[in-house]
């Protein structure tokens, strides 16, 4: 939950609408997962267990567009703003070390936006964001099988569940009614 709301927080910050969305969705995932677990129910953890497949695949295209697999450009693909803006990730600008410099009277930028070269960062935003991205997997792969493993639980415990009898009631038979239990009438 909380590597989830980090990574909220600074899509917000960067404008990524993309991210914003998927992650508040997996917000609302998790916490359905974490009711599921409280509230002892299997369909909210196999719910939870669907979802992080999907965030896998999602995280694991983030990482194919940080790194420019295939035909993926970060330059010409403006798929993390759903093409509404020229923003870029908020470390491009504000990661470890970076120096931000304006370029004043560029012909390059649109008239509302401005040119900027970005030198001396320790690790470049597009590593940033691919190690978020994989951290996200690593946790969602874990809250996967933590999640299929305590909906097994749940269900077996619901399946071993003797409405009759109660738990463990092998062998247990119900009292035959002899003359004297008969039932009378009652007259008040």
């Amino acid at each position: 939950q909380v590597a989830a709301l980090e990574r909220q927080i600074f899509d917000f910050l960067g404008y990524q609408w993309a991210p914003i969305l998927a992650n508040f969705l997996h917000i609302m995932a998790v916490i359905l997962g974490i009711f599921g677990t409280i509230q002892y129910r299997s369909r909210y953890l196999m719910m939870y267990a669907v979802w992080l497949v999907l965030w896998v695949g999602w995280n694991a295209f983030i990482i194919c567009f940080y790194l420019e697999v295939g035909r993926l450009s970060q330059d010409r693909d403006f798929i993390m703003t759903f093409n509404t803006s020229l923003h870029r990730s908020w470390w491009m600008e504000n990661g470890p070390g970076c120096l931000v410099t304006p370029v004043l009277n560029s012909n390059l930028a649109p008239e509302d936006h401005h040119v900027i070269t970005v030198s001396g960062c320790l690790l470049d935003y597009q590593y940033i964001e691919v190690v978020s991205s994989a951290t996200q997997i690593f946790l969602a792969l874990f809250g996967f099988v933590y999640a299929c493993y305590v909906s097994k639980v749940f269900l077996e415990e619901e399946d071993s569940f003797d409405f009759i009898g109660g738990f463990d009631s092998y062998g247990y038979q119900a009292p035959q009614k002899t003359s004297h239990l008969q039932l009378q009438p009652l007259y008040t």
